[in-house]
């Protein structure tokens, strides 16, 4: 099995992580093990489907103005970039 070893932790920290160990009649290595493999498999639990992600968000943007004023804003917005040289190029 791998070590992995902390140093400099905050006393506040490692009193908590001493009181939470206790409580669960755990030692300290142990708890810091529980509390690392519950965020990462917490992390993974997400919505494993990306397209009900999206569809969740629906109706989460709402604006007063209209679709043509917003899309006014974003071409005035813009700039012209330079940032390929002259003109008359392929990007421009």
């Amino acid at each position: 099995m791998a070590i992995l070893q902390v140093r400099d932790i905050d006393d506040r920290l490692y009193d908590f992580l001493k009181r939470s160990a206790k409580l669960r009649n755990r030692s300290i290595s142990q708890e810091v093990i529980t509390i690392i493999q519950d965020y990462l498999n917490s992390m993974q639990s997400g919505s494993a489907n990306a397209t009900d992600e999206f569809v969740a968000l629906s109706g989460a943007w709402n604006d007063e103005k209209s679709a043509e004023e917003i899309i006014a804003d974003i071409r005035k917005a813009r700039t012209g970039s330079t940032r390929f040289g002259g003109r008359n190029g392929i990007f421009d």
